[in-house]
């Protein structure tokens, strides 16, 4: 699938090995992915240049910046993006969830993660 504009995607997971993984399959897919290592990476780049489409973060993350706290970070610097937060925990394990913001469980297969993508996209 090759996109007619690259899609910025910022990616937010604090396992290296799933995160080198997941960046390179997005790229893959034509997608321009930034990938940040824990949640004070991605506070920075939010507060950057670029305007991400779509931030997929993890939920629980060193650092004292949790995915909750990206997702709220993406609403103050970066409103027209959409958030899709990832855990291993079960949604009913989490504190309340924006209503903007999608759920996806871990483990998940890489093309639900696209398909949860494109939803956010569409």
């Amino acid at each position: 699938m090759s996109l007619d504009m690259p899609i910025n995607v910022l990616f937010v997971e604090d396992e290296a090995d799933l995160r080198t993984v997941v960046v390179e399959a997005l790229s893959d897919q034509g997608f321009a992915v930034t990938s940040a290592s824990d949640g004070v990476e991605a506070v920075a780049y939010l507060q950057g240049k670029t305007q991400y489409a779509v931030v997929v973060t993890d939920v629980s993350m060193p650092g004292g910046i949790s995915g909750l706290d990206v997702a709220a970070q993406v609403a103050e610097t970066q409103p027209g993006a959409r958030v899709l937060l990832v855990s291993g925990l079960q949604r009913s394990q989490l504190p309340p969830i924006p209503a903007s913001v999608r759920f996806l469980p871990k483990p998940y297969r890489f093309k639900q993660l696209i398909t949860a993508i494109h939803e956010q996209l569409s």
